[in-house]
């Protein structure tokens, strides 16, 4: 596990504070909130929603930002979690997260102007699902995640992988009003 924040200005220039809890294996975000003030408190119960009572996780991996105090590294703790906090000055050190953020920028913050606190969290409720659900992912080996796997093994087999299926099209559905798209084959009536 590694969680970090990132910062998100509305329209108004007011400042938004992202908390994001991603599993480094999968890559999947398993819980983000959006706050205006990022107090002790609210971190922690941050860390309650995270994790489930029964997660089989080790280590939480976060940076040495002072939100992150001895109080709030005690919650995890509880879990059954080991708290690694990275070394000084040492950005790689959580370079998993630190590239979830990159990407969170990059294709939704960068083009997206949040109105407010309620508008950021439908925004990234709407990325976060597509990210985990539909965005391939080049870490995980062909980059397909496992539902949209399940989705190409019912289709009928090809040989051909760059031809497509005499009994199937292409359905496309947008992401974010059009910014995103997400693809898939469908059978089609004979």
């Amino acid at each position: 596990m590694a969680c970090d924040f990132l910062v998100a200005v509305t329209a108004r220039f007011r400042v938004l504070y992202v908390f994001v809890v991603m599993e480094v294996g999968s890559r999947q975000i398993l819980h983000y909130n959006v706050t205006a003030h990022p107090i002790a408190g609210w971190t922690v119960q941050q860390f309650r929603e995270a994790f489930p009572s029964d997660h089989n996780y080790r280590f939480l991996i976060h940076d040495r930002d002072s939100i992150f105090s001895a109080d709030v590294d005690d919650e995890p703790t509880s879990f059954g979690l080991k708290v690694l906090r990275t070394p000084v000055q040492a950005p790689k050190a959580n370079a998993f997260c630190e590239r979830l953020i990159g990407t969170v920028r990059r294709e939704c913050l960068d083009y997206v102007i949040p109105l407010s606190e309620k508008h950021l969290r439908k925004t990234l409720r709407e990325w976060v699902t597509h990210y985990n659900q539909g965005r391939p992912h080049s870490a995980l080996g062909p980059g397909i995640p496992a539902d949209a796997k399940e989705r190409l093994r019912r289709l009928t087999p090809y040989t051909r992988r760059h031809e497509l299926p005499a009994d199937s099209r292409i359905t496309t559905r947008e992401i974010l009003g059009g910014l995103h798209h997400e693809y898939e084959l469908e059978r089609t009536a004979a």
